[in-house]
């Protein structure tokens, strides 16, 4: 292994995984930045990251430094460490979409040394890194696996706006295609991650831990998902049900909501297409996405049911969504289910307005087709959905909203509920 003299790292991919592993490795190591997004390379070079994931300050003692930024794919022949760090999304019939990862993969194939180290970080399902890319690897280089250049998989973790469990302090499962790769690429990562390591001993393991561990939390939410359904026609409230039920020790406290992302929506469906390759249909995994995937749905039949029990006539009405990210405190809008409750409303034919300040209002209107209120001016709507529980919208006056005649559905159970008509 050639990297194990002098590790000379690319990250492929800088978004909410590759930038801060780049800044990272970059306090240690020499690395390179790698986006095929000119503008994304632009912006990092100034400091500045839409994402608002990073830490600049870092990024700024590092940059020119340890660390270069760059779209030139000829830069890549100068590294011996590839990590990959691209998308893996799901397409229109929630199959995966390897275009990114075997795109990137064929990339590096070109670039590929004697002794090269590539690690994949992007979600997949078990078996995908040696059965997918190893392949596309060994095309574009000439090169043998696991005689000319190795691999391993190292699962992302990063968890978007949280500033508190960041990336050196989540522990990091690693693993490698040889014991002896195993061991270095173990303590290559050992080196920046503070939290500690698990080695595990296969490829094939680390890719199947990163799928249950949000496929897990997805069954989890859906179950409480389900019983709020159940909950809102004894018209009971379910956080006060979970309140309750959260007084015996080893229950655990989770609560219902929108279920989106780019891991908790995502992941499982990687899982449930190796499971349904190999002949096995997975029964409680894919129940639970079905519920999940229909929240958005109920919140707005919901609401449009409040509104005509209330004498409104629904059509031409005018209903603000409040938060369009899958997440609070984050800009992050991939895979968002707040979408499902806006289509829904306007097929209802609602006059809809979504407002978010965290989320980037050209990303959206490019990926979703919608305009961002850039204000919250206008009072008189007949219905306002809390949908992310960004901490702007704790304080907002909710009272004079009332006042004008609004419902309100709290998705969060985030605000006071005298203000809320209606709580998940």
């Amino acid at each position: 292994m050639s990297a194990a003299k002098k590790p000379h790292i690319a990250i492929i991919g800088l978004g909410y995984v590759g930038l801060p592993l780049a800044i990272e490795f970059a306090k240690q190591y020499q690395v390179l930045g790698f986006d095929i997004n000119e503008t994304r390379i632009k912006d990092l070079s100034a400091n500045r990251d839409i994402t608002k994931e990073a830490d600049l300050n870092a990024l700024k003692d590092v940059l020119g430094k340890g660390l270069t930024l760059s779209s030139d794919v000829n830069l890549l022949q100068d590294c011996n460490v590839y990590i990959v760090t691209v998308p893996t999304p799901i397409d229109q019939f929630k199959s995966p979409d390897l275009k990114p990862l075997l795109a990137a993969t064929a990339m590096l194939g070109k670039y590929l040394s004697k002794g090269d180290i590539v690690i994949y970080e992007s979600t997949v399902y078990p078996g995908c890194t040696e059965e997918d890319c190893v392949p596309v690897l060994e095309q574009h280089s000439g090169l043998k696996y696991n005689i000319d250049f190795y691999c391993g998989y190292s699962p992302e973790r990063i968890n978007p706006g949280d500033k508190v469990n960041t990336l050196t302090k989540i522990m990091k499962v690693t693993s490698g295609s040889t014991p002896e790769v195993a061991d270095w690429i173990d303590g290559l990562y050992s080196s920046i991650i503070t939290a500690g390591t698990h080695k595990a001993p296969s490829i094939k393991v680390a890719e199947a831990s990163k799928a249950i561990e949000n496929a897990q939390r997805d069954v989890n939410i859906s179950f409480v998902n389900e019983l709020a359904l159940i909950f809102d026609k004894m018209e009971i409230d379910t956080a006060d049900v979970i309140a309750a039920a959260g007084t015996k020790w080893n229950f655990l406290k989770y609560k219902p909501g929108l279920v989106g992302g780019h891991c908790i929506g995502v992941d499982p469906y990687y899982l449930a297409y190796k499971s349904n390759a190999l002949g096995y249909t997975p029964q409680v995994i894919l129940s639970g996405r079905r519920v999940n995937e229909n929240m958005g749905v109920f919140v707005a039949s919901k609401v449009v049911k409040m509104l005509i029990a209330n004498g409104s006539s629904v059509k031409g009405e005018k209903a603000l969504i409040l938060g369009f990210a899958f997440k609070e405190n984050c800009p992050d809008v991939r895979n968002t289910k707040v979408i499902d409750i806006y289509t829904e409303l306007q097929q209802f034919g609602m006059d809809v307005h979504v407002y978010d300040p965290w989320a980037i209002a050209e990303e959206v209107h490019e990926e979703y087709g919608i305009t961002l209120e850039q204000n919250l001016n206008e009072k008189n709507y007949r219905a306002i959905i809390i949908a992310v529980a960004h901490d702007e919208f704790l304080n907002l006056d909710y009272a004079t909203y009332k006042q004008n005649g609004a419902i309100i559905f709290d998705t969060k159970s985030f605000i006071d509920r005298k203000f809320a008509d209606a709580r998940l």
